[in-house]
């Protein structure tokens, strides 16, 4: 999610839909604290609770754009607002597939819970609509904030000066809480000279744009041409090679399908593919 102004009280979370999330940043509104994207109903909706947990001036999330086919990460939302979680943290009366929020607690459930007020503007994409109700809720929160003579940290700042907000999906993983406790590995640099040999053969990788078509021919360590696998793109080829068992390293399987999706690129955007050593 993107910081807007660290002391400002909504929260918009734009579904399904991420250029309305680009667009609405881009404004720079006031009172909007957060923007971005929530696509699923267990770590996406988990990443809002991390975020907003992170921010205590936030009292209102804000959901629209289209919800989130299967996933339904704007039903999960509302249904975690209105009815909680049960034993399992399965988030009640949910629509979703798996809405089980097992990377957060109880705990950080009811505060959520009891921190924020969710405006249900599911299906909204008129931004002017948006932006009203943004005015709306920001003009809300300060009034209340004045009537309560509340701490400065939980209310909004007047004419607080904002950089352009950060547009961070709401999937993306923010480090508070129960996430401090996950191990986080440092990768090392690896040597392509030392990759372990894959025993079913090597592929050639030959991007043909005038017929948007990949060729990618597969050779066996003694160089004997086995067979040539066609497709108009990255995804079918690989998952064709795989489900033959034309490959059997995961390392080579994770450089086949970055290879794969630079040779599409490639022809999308009209430059020279050259495939990269192991």
């Amino acid at each position: 999610m993107l910081s807007i102004g660290k002391n400002y009280p909504v929260a918009i979370s734009t579904l399904g839909n991420s250029e309305l999330a680009d667009k609405i940043s881009e404004l720079k509104s006031n009172g909007l604290s957060i923007v971005g994207k929530t696509e699923t109903e267990n770590i996406g909706v988990e990443k809002i609770i991390k975020n907003i947990l992170a921010v205590p001036s936030i009292k209102y999330l804000m959901l629209c754009g289209a919800d989130s086919e299967g996933h339904y990460s704007g039903n999960t939302l509302l249904s975690l607002w209105e009815n909680g979680v049960d034993h399992k943290m399965r988030v009640i009366a949910s629509k979703g597939k798996n809405p089980v929020l097992s990377n957060s607690s109880p705990q950080e459930v009811d505060v959520f819970r009891n921190q924020i007020e969710v405006i249900d503007m599911i299906g909204c994409e008129d931004l002017s609509k948006i932006l009203e109700s943004l005015g709306e809720l920001s003009e809300k929160a300060e009034n209340s904030c004045n009537s309560n003579s509340n701490s400065i940290d939980n209310c909004t700042l007047e004419n607080e000066e904002t950089e352009k907000p950060l547009i961070l999906s709401f999937d993306t993983v923010k480090t508070v809480k129960t996430f401090d406790t996950v191990e986080t590995i440092e990768t090392e640099e690896k040597d392509p000279n030392k990759v372990k040999l894959d025993k079913a053969g090597y592929f050639v990788i030959v991007p043909k744009a005038d017929s948007n078509m990949i060729f990618v021919e597969h050779y066996s360590y003694n160089n004997q041409l086995l067979r040539i696998i066609k497709g108009n793109d990255s995804r079918n080829i690989y998952w064709t090679v795989i489900e033959n068992g034309w490959i059997t390293e995961l390392s080579h399987a994770a450089y086949l399908g970055k290879e794969l999706a630079i040779a599409e690129m490639s022809m999308e955007q009209g430059f020279k593919y050259v495939q990269d050593k192991a």
